[in-house]
């Protein structure tokens, strides 16, 4: 039966072409420049001129342009003197002891103030989980800003022992501390290695039934240990320098001596997958030529989605854990963030 069409009918055929007559954009061959190229899977070739920004301090701009190593070489005079110099800036006394059959380390702040001894941070070093490179310093510079005695976990190592001892050393102290604190009174922190074990911690603490602690700090870290972002083929130890030493990794993944043959998308070693919800609120922290820069931003951004009170402090140009070098102007600022988050969310 013939039918009118209509007037809208009209129009709508206009704009309906059969999908043999659609024009499609020839395929281009991947953008090349003289400084850029890019493979067909879109990997990029990149040569780039990277001045050092003016926009740091005149201390981090010199420490940048000298290429000199940003903390001394241990077991030298020059280390002797900088512990010298932490301890001077940051009083504290430090007791060796165990906890939980645990080694640690606590950290009692000589300007300690009275209404704070019903307080508690656990600080977890960085090190790659195959050393211990700053329970001390990060033990002593936390506890002297806030007042606040703290406990460095010094947590067995790879490759002797794999994960997951790092973490059942890390629940075993929290959970002893748990007898002694109310969870609001606890907070646990740590830098690089630390920081991924402070996001394992918490994941394994509330899969135990344990309650979690008041408040995380989150320093330089990345909780996928399935996938690299950007930054870890970007970035060495120090920046742009050192990147030679990342190579070995980056043809597979990370962190072998720690994670073994395991699951790599278990969420327990890789948080990413966890489900992050009623997580204490927590502050990220990285900088700009850091080689954990994706993983501490992305970490952020899925504590926002799990409703996670998630701030993210990141620093223009300096290099991974850029505040162990404690007197730098940045590393004085970092260091008072870190401590004024901590302290402020223990009840």
């Amino acid at each position: 039966m013939n039918r009118r069409m209509t007037r809208r009918e009209t129009l709508a055929s206009l704009f309906v072409l059969p999908a043999a007559s659609i024009w499609r954009a020839p395929a281009q061959a991947p953008a090349t420049d003289d400084l850029t190229s890019i493979d067909s899977d879109g990997t990029a070739h990149i040569k780039r001129a990277v001045p050092v920004p003016k926009t740091i301090s005149s201390d981090a701009y010199d420490l940048i342009v000298s290429g000199k190593r940003w903390t001394p070489e241990p077991g030298t005079k020059q280390a002797a003197d900088f512990t010298e110099k932490l301890m001077a800036t940051f009083p504290v006394e430090i007791t060796e002891t165990t906890l939980a059959g645990v080694a640690i380390k606590v950290v009692i702040p000589k300007r300690a103030a009275a209404h704070k001894q019903e307080r508690v941070l656990i600080c977890l070093h960085g090190g790659g989980f195959t050393s211990d490179s700053g329970s001390s310093l990060e033990g002593a510079t936390i506890a002297a800003l806030t007042g606040i005695k703290v406990i460095a976990v010094e947590y067995r190592l790879a490759p002797q022992y794999p994960f997951p001892a790092a973490v059942a050393d890390t629940v075993a102290v929290y959970r002893q501390v748990l007898r002694q604190y109310a969870p609001k009174k606890i907070g646990v922190y740590g830098t690089s290695a630390g920081a991924v074990l402070v996001a394992q911690m918490a994941v394994e603490s509330r899969r135990l039934g344990l309650p979690l602690p008041a408040v995380l700090g989150f320093f330089s870290g990345y909780v996928d240990l399935a996938r690299y972002g950007d930054s870890r083929f970007l970035y060495g130890t120090n920046g742009f320098t050192n990147f030679s030493s990342m190579l070995p990794a980056l043809k597979g993944l990370g962190m072998v001596p720690y994670v073994g043959d395991h699951d790599r998308q278990d969420p327990v070693l890789s948080p990413m997958y966890a489900d992050l919800k009623g997580f204490p609120p927590t502050l990220c922290m990285t900088s700009t030529r850091d080689h954990c820069l994706s993983g501490t931003v992305d970490f952020h951004r899925a504590l926002l989605k799990a409703g996670v009170d998630a701030r993210l402090m990141v620093f223009d140009a300096l290099p991974h854990a850029f505040w162990y070098l404690f007197d730098l102007p940045e590393s004085r600022e970092a260091l008072e963030a870190q401590a004024s988050f901590l302290d402020r969310h223990l009840g």
